[in-house]
């Protein structure tokens, strides 16, 4: 299995940072509980409090994969719908 790196930025409307920031905290405990979740770990832009950024590794991109179909993935979704202004997300692996 191959490890997999993903950076997700997550950026909330200016009027609803609270409510996107604390959707995210509850997403942690949970998620690195999961089999395969190497480290979840969320941050918040020092400049822009608006920008969230999780960095996360897993055993493997199949895990990622369960882990992106989780019901607590999906009631974040509904709870942050029209909050979120902007969302990428890349998948990526170490090389060096």
């Amino acid at each position: 299995m191959s490890r997999l790196t993903i950076v997700a930025n997550i950026k909330a409307n200016p009027d609803q940072i609270d409510l996107v920031k604390a959707e995210l905290l509850k997403l942690i405990d949970i998620t690195r509980a999961e089999t395969g979740c190497i480290n979840y770990d969320l941050h918040q832009d020092n400049e822009n409090p608006a920008h969230f950024l999780f960095y996360e590794n897993w055993e493997s991109r199949e895990l990622w994969q369960t882990h992106m179909n989780a019901p607590h993935l999906a009631a974040y979704l509904k709870a942050t719908e029209g909050a979120v202004a902007d969302f990428t997300l890349n998948e990526m692996t170490l090389i060096d």
